[in-house]
């Protein structure tokens, strides 16, 4: 085995044997750590996932955050070195909190969860606070007629007759609620739109069973 040297304070060479140095053990601890860190981070990952597919459940408005994520992930896969792993583990830690803090936003705004997701689709950009307390509103009585009137219908889905009839009433209800201004009629339409959809998502997860 070959050696390197140096020269000391006193122009002595200081040589150092690399026959003393068990290369294979240190390459056996640097890989220890390395899965340590991808196990850490593949629990990380179980965490991020799980969080995001209630919380996508809940409200369709979140969509971003499943983005962001599949851009940590995209990341990671370009280059899987010890440095990426320790980054991308800071980065899905940073987005749990963020998860955290969103699903503590339906109570800092005095909403339940299924109140948020209308609220999210209801509001627009540019709402003054009267008006935002008052869409905010709406979303609470909204979903309330919504439960009140599906309790009254048996899967609804299943029937164009009663999809219509939901339709219809989405419609009527939003455009009674929504305050004009600020929304004009074109914007109602399209906000009855997005929370019949986001309805039919909730209907097909189970969240308006008629009880037996």
């Amino acid at each position: 085995m070959t050696s390197n040297s140096s020269t000391g304070n006193a122009g002595e060479p200081l040589t150092f044997d690399l026959s003393q140095i068990d290369l294979e053990r240190l390459r056996d601890e640097f890989a220890k750590k390395v899965r340590r860190k991808a196990t850490a981070l593949q629990d990380i990952r179980d965490v991020v996932e799980q969080k995001l597919a209630e919380m996508l459940a809940r409200n369709p408005m979140r969509m971003d955050y499943q983005r962001k994520y599949e851009e940590i992930v995209a990341d990671y896969n370009r280059e899987k070195d010890r440095t990426t792993i320790e980054d991308t583990f800071r980065r899905l830690v940073e987005l749990v909190n963020n998860l955290d803090e969103e699903q503590m936003r339906a109570t800092r705004e005095g909403l339940q969860q299924d109140e948020l997701a209308l609220f999210d689709l209801l509001q627009k950009e540019g709402l003054d606070k009267a008006a935002r307390e008052r869409v905010k509103q709406a979303s609470r009585d909204l979903l309330a007629a919504i439960k009140a009137r599906l309790s009254e219908l048996d899967r609804f889905w299943e029937k164009e007759q009663t999809k219509a009839e939901v339709e219809v009433f989405i419609l009527d209800d939003v455009f009674a609620k929504l305050p004009t201004p600020p929304f004009t009629a074109e914007e109602k339409k399209r906000v009855a739109t997005n929370v019949y959809a986001h309805l039919w998502q909730q209907a097909m997860n189970g969240q308006f069973a008629r009880a037996a």
